[in-house]
Formats: structure tokens, C-alpha cells, sequence
């Protein structure tokens, strides 16, 4: 009997390695990655400690500079849409953040909300800029609000999409790579297998507007995740302790503020707009019909228009 069980578990043990070696999937190489996702407005800046932050500073109209942030496991490309529309009239930066993109992870394996806000603030100091409007979706919006909180002198006005951190009650039912993500175990093994499939699947259950998806947003999804380092990058950055806003913080915040909100976002309810709104009494708030979890891409025209309008009510340009 225990010979038996001996050999049931040798198979078992020898069939697992061979999924897994059929599974795993190699970090692909960055100089092809460079090559595709990189353009004629790339930079890679030193910031310091061996870290080259990707950033695009496109646009240079009169109106004030306006600095995005992607979310969680996006990139920079995730704003094209406004930059596109936008650019005639503001300066506009967008950058991959620490452990994305082509950024890649933090040398420092520091993924707190702190070294976000660092790093953020190496970047804008590298490229000159001390004044301007901040805008982040979903996890860029949290570092947007702790950014603001942590030099209010220079964020002249804030617009949060969708953003990460509220203490509201989440959704029963996260995207799978988020519950993945989520679990000690099985975010190591992620590390090696990261299926297009599952990437696929994750982008779908977060977009509500399917037909902004396409093969070329997935496959850029899947192979920025790729990237080298940008894996483990990630399963540290969900073992990281997530701390949720403060009201009596948060409050503190008293520039000019826009909360944006996809009224169909499955991942970060809209109770999250109405706390944020509540927090913040001089926020305006939009919140959009028929849209999930990033307006930006989900409802490109009507968002970029808000934030336009917006901005253009400014007392000062925030140009510099």
C-alpha cells in the first residue's frame, strides 16, 4: 500500500513539474520591449538608485501643465486617448510607474505608497516642473492623493478616476489576476506562469466597455507584465500594506479637486466617489453611464472634454 502511494505521488509530483515547465512563462526581452512600446517622446531619466523612470512629456500648450498616472498593472499608454486630444493645450507627462512598464521594478524592492510618491517626485524634478494639475486612475489615483498630501505646494489642482483607497466596502468578486495577485502561494508561482488567457480574462472582467478592447491592448498588457522584474514587481506590491485614506488627512487637501468615476466599475465601487466627494467638499464630482473601471479609455471624447473644462477654470496656469 505505501509502495503504492509512493508511485501515486511520484506521478502526481512528476505530472505537476511538467505542467508547470509547460506553463512557465520566461520575462521577455526589454530591448524588444523598448523597441515596441518606446516612441519618438520616450525618455528613460536616472531618478537615482539605479532606477530609469520611461516618461513621455508631450504637448506644450499655454494651458497648465497636467501630470497622469496610470493604474495597477497598466502602463503609460493607458492615457494616450487624452494625451491625443489634450496635448494642443497642456503639457502633458505620463510616466510608467515602479514595477510597470518599461520603468521596471524598483532597485530598492520598495512598493509602499511613500517610494510612489519618491519617485513621482524625482521624476518631475528631473524634467523642471514645480506646479501642476495631477490626475491618477485607480491605483495613480492613490499615489495622486498621497502625493498631494505629501507636497500640496506643488499639485494645483487634483483629478481622481477611479481611484484606489477609499475605505468603502470592495466588490465580492475582483478580477482573477487581482485575486491572484491576493494569494501568498499562488502569486509566487504567478511569478513564472502569467497565461495570456489570464491577463485576457483580468482586462475584461475590469473594462466595462468591451469594445475598447482589442488584441493589441491585451497583448500589450501581457508583455509589459513581462518585462523583467515586473512580475515580482507586482506580487510584492500586493504584499505591501495597503493603507486606506484618512478623512481627517484627506480633508487637509484644499486645491481645486475633480473626482471621475465609471458608474459600472466592478473593481472600485462608485461609493468611493461619494466618499472622496464627501472628504473633500470643494470636489466636483462626474460620475459617467455605461462606463467601468477607466473612463480614459472607456469614454475617451466626454472625459477629456470634463477635464478640460475643468482646468480651464483654474485662477492660474500651472505652466512651468
Amino acid at each position: 500500500m505505501r509502495r503504492a502511494l509512493k508511485w501515486a505521488f511520484l506521478l502526481l509530483a512528476t505530472g505537476f513539474l511538467a505542467l508547470l515547465a509547460l506553463c512557465w512563462q520566461s520575462d521577455l526581452d526589454p530591448a524588444d520591449l523598448q523597441a515596441k512600446y518606446a516612441n519618438g517622446a520616450s525618455q528613460f531619466i536616472d531618478v537615482g538608485g539605479g532606477l530609469l523612470v520611461h516618461a513621455r512629456d508631450q504637448g506644450r500648450g499655454e494651458g497648465p501643465v497636467l501630470v497622469l498616472l496610470h493604474g495597477s498593472n497598466a502602463s503609460l499608454q493607458t492615457w494616450e486617448p487624452w494625451v491625443e486630444r489634450l496635448q494642443s493645450k497642456y503639457r502633458i507627462i505620463t510616466l510608467d510607474q515602479i514595477g510597470h512598464g518599461l520603468t521596471g521594478p524598483n532597485p530598492s524592492d520598495d512598493y509602499s505608497p511613500a517610494a510612489f510618491v519618491s519617485v513621482l517626485d524625482r521624476t518631475l524634478a528631473k524634467l523642471g516642473v514645480t506646479h501642476f494639475a495631477l490626475a491618477g486612475n485607480s491605483m495613480g489615483g492613490a499615489v495622486a492623493w498621497n502625493y498631494a498630501l505629501a507636497h500640496p505646494e506643488k499639485v494645483d489642482a487634483l483629478i481622481l478616476i477611479d481611484a484606489a483607497g477609499a475605505p468603502v466596502a470592495m466588490p465580492g468578486q475582483l478580477p482573477l489576476g487581482f485575486r491572484i495577485a491576493r494569494m501568498p502561494v499562488i502569486r509566487r508561482l504567478a511569478e513564472g506562469i502569467t497565461p495570456r488567457t489570464l491577463v485576457e480574462k483580468t482586462v475584461r472582467q475590469t473594462i466595462y466597455k468591451q469594445s475598447v478592447i482589442d488584441d493589441r491592448m491585451i497583448d500589450r498588457y501581457w508583455e509589459l507584465l513581462l518585462y523583467p522584474g515586473n512580475r515580482r514587481a507586482t506580487a510584492l506590491r500586493f504584499s505591501t500594506k495597503r493603507i486606506a485614506a484618512d478623512t481627517k488627512a484627506i480633508s487637509r487637501l484644499h486645491m481645486p479637486v475633480l473626482v471621475m468615476w465609471g458608474r459600472e466599475d466592478s473593481l472600485i465601487p462608485v461609493a468611493a466617489a461619494r466618499w472622496f466627494v464627501k472628504a473633500l467638499p470643494q470636489a466636483q464630482q462626474i460620475v459617467y453611464p455605461g462606463v467601468g473601471h477607466v473612463p480614459m479609455e472607456e469614454a475617451p471624447d466626454r472625459s477629456a472634454d470634463d477635464v478640460d473644462a475643468f482646468l480651464s477654470r483654474l485662477a492660474r496656469p500651472t505652466q512651468k
